[in-house]
């Protein structure tokens, strides 16, 4: 069941009129629904692995009760890795096995060695990569003591498997999600509304921003040979879009959809590509992936307490584990290690905090310096996305190597220039209503703050309207990052 479909509008307003009714009853009645509707919902993508995420909750269930009731380090210890091994195991398993299947036959194939071997045909349980995330923060809290378990099975179980974000986030805490279960929640009229505010906004990032730029960015991408230098740079701008209004979008519907329901989730994004540098950037891109991986990996592994060696370390290994933990393929592992690069001088010269506040924040345009820091960092990124969109390294070099040519001053020339002539006014209009909102938590939030009634309504409809007809209808495109 996608966010986009008509099936989820109708899903989603059974379960808020179900939720709301059962809140006169019982907290315990309550979380059971909505646990039941979050089953439901990921069995709608194949009910088979449903027993996979119920048997991975049970583990985290069972382990952070373990280790905190246990007398001795180690046991604690013991629980710890065997939590941490075996859900490590299955992710390894459905989403990595292929992978270095294929990569140690390749290099044994460099020795001058022909090793025979074959690959499984590996379904990927949608939103793995996620549900194990959460459990795993939950046993590293109650480790090193940040939180007590959940004796509590309902509550604990829902907020592994809570339904706005199960399958693509955000990655949310124990210490964040679970105190919101545990209490009751009381119907919120302006959060509701707000709710379904940021819903409509996060519509407009998918299927009018995202899915019309798949269109043509898969176009280019998938015949990139036969591009000039200006479509597959326009290319490559497109698909930056795309996974921008993708992603965010997704987490735009998460986040209101659990609104109405109450329950605040972790803000995912922060407007990233009004970044001024790439530091910025990751505070402000996929931001509970990457608050998650600087908690439970690079602060572990010493942060930036050390010398500039020990920082450049961390630094690197956290991008090289985030791009491979994107995918099986040597393109994330490359995209990473590009982000990482990237962030070297900032690291070297201990500026990577230095734009913590909003850009031109309480100005309606840039300095000349922010602006020009602006066009660096988002042309940096559009760069590293194309290792990520690309099928294969060769197939990435290729098509940097196709736009750093002549042709590339050349107007683009691609079937159907009025589709993308209005796309491009689409992207501007966007970006400008993005520009305007970007102190708030997302674009459209200050609606509310207008006084004049009718244009909030005529604000609305547009928005609505926009949907309508500019929307990407032709097919119910799946969220990319269904794939990690």
């Amino acid at each position: 069941m996608l966010f986009n479909s008509l099936q989820y509008p109708i899903f989603l307003a059974f379960i808020f009129l179900l939720y709301w009714w059962l809140n006169e009853k019982s907290l315990k009645w309550q979380n059971l629904m909505l646990l039941a509707a979050s089953y439901y919902f990921y069995g709608c993508w194949d009910w088979r692995f449903v027993f996979l995420l119920a048997f991975s909750t049970g583990l985290d269930y069972f382990s952070g009760i373990t280790i905190y009731e246990a007398k001795t380090k180690f046991k604690k210890k013991l629980w710890l890795y065997l939590s941490v091994g075996i859900n490590l195991g299955f992710l390894g398993f459905f989403k990595y096995y292929n992978f270095f299947i294929e990569s140690f036959a390749e290099l044994l194939q460099g020795f001058g060695l022909q090793p025979h071997y074959s690959t499984l045909q590996i379904i990927l349980p949608v939103g793995i990569s996620f549900y194990t995330f959460h459990g795993l923060s939950y046993v590293f809290d109650i480790y090193y003591n940040r939180l007590k378990p959940s004796y509590n099975w309902v509550n604990y179980t829902l907020f592994v498997s809570f339904f706005p974000l199960l399958v693509a986030g955000p990655i949310e805490r124990a210490t964040h999600l679970l105190p919101q279960l545990e209490r009751p929640r009381k119907f919120d009229y302006p959060k509701a509304v707000d709710g379904l505010r940021q819903i409509l906004w996060g519509l407009v990032k998918k299927v009018v921003i995202a899915d019309n730029c798949a269109i043509f960015a898969n176009q280019i991408f998938n015949d990139s040979t036969h591009q000039s230098g200006s479509n597959l740079a326009l290319g490559a701008i497109l698909f930056t879009f795309q996974i921008y209004g993708d992603f965010s979008g997704y987490s735009d519907i998460a986040l209101g959809s659990a609104r109405l329901l109450g329950i605040e989730l972790l803000k995912n994004f922060n407007f990233p590509y009004f970044s001024r540098d790439i530091a910025e950037f990751w505070r402000r891109w996929h931001i509970s992936l990457s608050s998650w991986f600087k908690d439970y990996l690079y602060i572990p592994l010493g942060g930036s307490r050390g010398g500039n060696w020990l920082r450049i370390r961390n630094t690197f290994i956290i991008f090289l584990v985030s791009g491979f933990w994107h995918g099986a393929n040597w393109t994330f592992i490359i995209w990473g290690g590009l982000h990482a690069l990237y962030m070297m001088p900032s690291i070297i010269t201990r500026t990577n905090r230095n734009n913590l506040e909003t850009v031109a924040k309480g100005r309606f345009l840039p300095s000349l310096k922010e602006s020009v820091q602006l066009i660096v960092t988002f042309t940096l990124v559009t760069l590293a996305w194309i290792f990520f969109r690309a099928e294969s390294v060769i197939h990435a070099f290729s098509y940097i190597s196709g736009i750093v040519s002549p042709t590339l001053f050349s107007a683009p020339k691609l079937p159907e220039m009025d589709r993308i002539l209005i796309l491009v006014v689409l992207l501007v209009l966007f970006l400008f209503i993005e520009w305007i909102g970007r102190e708030k938590n997302y674009a459209i939030e200050g609606i509310p703050s207008i006084k004049s009634k009718s244009f909030r309504w005529v604000y609305y409809c547009m928005i609505t309207l926009a949907i309508y007809f500019f929307g990407n209808f032709e097919e119910t495109v799946e969220f990319i990052y269904f794939q990690f």
